[in-house]
């Protein structure tokens, strides 16, 4: 397990979901968190378990003036920043003939626009710490899957964006990389306690055979992406999802 001594990461979404998982494993691997969210509870829950090493925003991470935020609290509390994760996505499942603005816009402003409003907000200090950016996509985009219009195009637009990043700042060492996770979330849970037939037959055709586990399969990825382990990785996309799509 290697060791996130020195790291200081902005985690979106950080309180709970995989975001929770990401703040509890950086931080077991002794790295320090200012976790953003938009669940108050969960934020200063997930702080009290752990307050030498992180510190909650509360915050809407589609708000411009929010990433500026975070990362002042970074060196505020920390004294630097050396990565960022932007987890947090909002959106709605329709089919495309029922997809409003409304929908278009959560779903992007959420998703693609908090990512660049926090990218941007990170570059300076990254550029110093010679950092690294983990974005999430999702295999929603890549395989196009039904009912995802929004969540999916948002995602791919993601992973555009990133492939950018790498290229435009690889001369400030700063690295920028996509994880797509196929975990077993608390949407994940209500699914198979609502559908469980359905849970069954979608974990038979992962070839691993499960959905993953946010803190032993996904935050460990992530940690490595973050860790000088990976410091000749940029502009790639790995994916946590026991082997759903292999890319190539």
């Amino acid at each position: 397990m290697g060791s996130l001594d020195g790291h200081v990461v902005v985690v979106t979404g950080g309180a709970a979901g995989i975001g929770g998982a990401l703040t509890t494993v950086l931080t077991q691997r002794r790295g320090a968190v200012v976790a953003v969210d938009v669940d108050e509870e969960a934020g200063r829950s997930k702080e009290r378990s752990d307050p030498e090493r992180i510190v909650f925003l509360h915050g809407d991470g589609s708000q411009k003036s929010t990433a500026a935020e975070a990362v002042e609290l970074a060196l505020s509390r920390f004294g630097r920043l050396t990565g960022v994760v932007n987890n947090a996505h909002a959106s709605t499942q329709k089919p495309l003939m029922e997809l409003t603005e409304q929908d278009w816009s959560l779903s992007f402003g959420t998703g693609f626009n908090a990512t660049l409003f926090f990218m941007q907000a990170a570059y300076a200090e990254l550029a110093k710490s010679g950092g690294s950016i983990v974005n999430f996509g999702s295999g929603a985009g890549l395989t196009g899957l039904e009912t995802q219009a929004s969540y999916a195009a948002a995602k791919e637009a993601i992973r555009g964006l990133s492939r950018v990043a790498a290229n435009e700042w690889a001369k400030d060492k700063i690295r920028v990389n996509v994880v797509c996770p196929k975990a077993q979330t608390e949407g994940v849970a209500k699914w198979k306690s609502s559908h469980p037939e359905h849970y069954e037959e979608a974990a038979a055709r992962i070839p691993l055979g499960y959905f993953g586990d946010p803190e032993k399969d996904i935050a460990p990825v992530v940690a490595f992406l973050l860790s000088d382990d990976s410091r000749y990785m940029t502009g790639q996309t790995l994916m946590a999802d026991g082997g759903s799509i292999q890319l190539r």
